[in-house]
């Protein structure tokens, strides 16, 4: 009885010890910081405030920018510039803002609601947006004040807005505008309508609107550059993935895009 026993003690011995060394490995593997798991990937929403001439080329980064960082998805509010900074020095909850003029950007940073220093990241210039086949024989800038020619253009506290009015100024033709709009999508909403004979957009949007409208680029629109700046807002609820997006927008994939419609690279 005794020798057919002893193997039975000796098993459970075995089984015991194994045990309490698997407990002890777990417990010390719990307690080393080099062990522990990675911490998952972020997600959530990315709210970007972007200037409504970004509209085509943000639309497409924000896919690519979502595919590089799964859970994430980025919601977009695109409107003037103007607007924007409106609503955040309201209050309004955003991670990034994209602005189509340094006054704008000025306005955000002096309100302090701008973490850091932002960064310009394209150009742009504005262009005239005909109907198809440019009824009307506009050929140059001063044709736009010709009688009998509807002209459409931006306020003047959009950067499309300050823009017109500094080639008004340069050149000086002085426009009559049927209407001045809020922002440079609204233009060419009315031009590409046949509600307006002609209007003052950016070469990127003429660019993406093709289908629609044609474009009549005139020399004086190099004398009212406009520079893109880019920059967290403070506060962000996403800040890290703000930053995230800003650098990327602002590199080679950024770049490749936006010069996809015809911005100019800082």
């Amino acid at each position: 009885m005794k020798l057919t026993g002893a193997p039975t003690v000796v098993a459970v011995a075995v089984v015991v010890a194994l045990a309490a060394t698997a407990c002890s490995s777990s417990d010390k593997a719990s307690s080393d910081p080099g062990s522990q798991a990675p911490a998952p990937a972020p997600g959530g929403t990315l709210t970007v405030f972007a200037a409504a001439s970004l509209t085509e080329s943000f639309g497409v980064l924000g896919k690519q920018f979502e595919a590089k960082h799964p859970g994430v998805t980025v919601k977009f509010d695109f409107e003037g510039s103007s607007a924007l900074v409106q609503k955040l020095t309201n209050g309004a909850k955003a991670d990034v803002f994209a602005s189509a003029d340094q006054a704008n950007m000025d306005k955000a940073t002096q309100a302090r609601v701008i973490d850091g220093s932002p960064a310009v990241f394209a150009t742009n210039k504005l262009t005239i947006a005909v109907g198809k086949g440019d009824p009307k024989g506009i050929k140059a800038f001063a044709d736009l004040a010709k009688g009998g020619t509807t002209v459409v253009v931006c306020a003047p506290q959009v950067p499309c807005g300050a823009a017109t009015k500094k080639i008004e100024q340069s050149t000086g033709v002085a426009l009559k505008p049927a209407s001045e709009e809020q922002d440079v999508k609204q233009v060419l909403a009315k031009v590409s309508s046949g509600d307006a004979d002609a209007g003052l957009v950016y070469v990127t949007d003429a660019t993406s609107a093709a289908a629609k409208v044609d474009k009549v680029d005139f020399p004086e629109a190099a004398g009212a550059i406009n520079n893109y700046p880019i920059g967290v807002v403070k506060g962000a609820p996403q800040a890290a993935l703000a930053k995230e997006f800003a650098e990327f927008v602002r590199g080679p994939e950024g770049k490749a895009e936006l010069g996809k419609v015809g911005f100019g690279a800082p």
